[in-house]
């Protein structure tokens, strides 16, 4: 028709895919999570045993991969053991693990053995696989000149690399953690809803727990160990306000 105009719609670019060297001893979910990893554009090359791993990167190297993807508990040398020996012999690649084991000691654990990231087996391979590229773009923008960090006040943040400063002290974050205190710290002292916090991590719309509110219990878990590492090199550390009932702030002048 005359005058109608038609808009084609922008097709975004695939991502860059990834490669990935993937250890698991369950050899159903080792198949299953390479598979949907590749549909998500990670090729990812897997390994049913620690050894298995070391011996391979004995061999070949780490050159053309990007990440590690380590299970935690395994038979014979498990993933933190396997993640060590790798630290040992100079490779750098930024490790995530993945596992059923969601207590905090075995994050704590991962986090100390070198991990960057801690991942529930049972969360939807999409979102694995979107960590996979933050984590391994912050890896390769290490290698050149980082940006200039956001200072505001004693916090000191690091966006391509995802690494925290308090008081000029590392603080242990994972992505997901050190995302959370971007939000928060973006907007120091305003009020984010717990709704807001939420959906960094998981996505808009996303639900879980139990009832509409449910979503607030994994909110207050998530900032219970984001204090805990502030703590860590902070005992007074005190720049995390609750709002009752709405969420939380950063509290620019704590």
């Amino acid at each position: 028709m005359e005058g109608r105009i038609e808009l084609v719609p922008e097709v975004p670019s695939p991502p860059q895919p990834l490669n990935v060297l993937f250890v698991d001893d369950d050899a159903m979910f080792r198949e299953v999570m390479a598979t949907n990893l590749a549909d998500e554009g990670v090729n990812v090359r897997v390994f049913e045993t620690g050894q298995a791993l070391l011996d391979f990167v004995g061999r070949h190297g780490t050159a053309g991969y990007d990440a590690l993807l380590l299970d935690l508990k395994m038979p014979g040398i498990d993933g933190i053991g396997v993640l060590r020996r790798l630290r040992a012999a100079g490779v750098r690649l930024p490790a995530v693990f993945l596992t059923l084991y969601n207590e905090e000691a075995h994050e704590q654990a991962a986090l100390d053995g070198g991990a960057v990231d801690f991942v529930d087996k049972t969360r939807n391979v999409n979102i694995l696989a979107t960590r996979l590229r933050i984590i391994a773009l912050g890896a390769k923008t290490q290698l050149g000149p980082e940006p200039a960090p956001v200072v505001i006040g004693d916090l000191t943040l690091h966006p391509s690399s995802a690494r925290a400063l308090w008081k000029d002290r590392p603080v242990v974050l994972t992505v997901t953690q050190f995302r959370i205190i971007q939000l928060l710290a973006s907007r120091a002292d305003q009020d984010i809803s717990y709704r807001e916090i939420y959906d960094t991590v998981h996505g808009a719309g996303f639900a879980a727990g139990d009832g509409e509110l449910g979503y607030r219990v994994n909110v207050r878990s998530l900032i219970k160990r984001i204090r805990r590492s502030f703590e860590a090199v902070d005992s007074e550390f005190d720049a995390i306000a609750n709002y009752p009932a709405f969420g939380y702030r950063w509290r620019a002048t704590a």
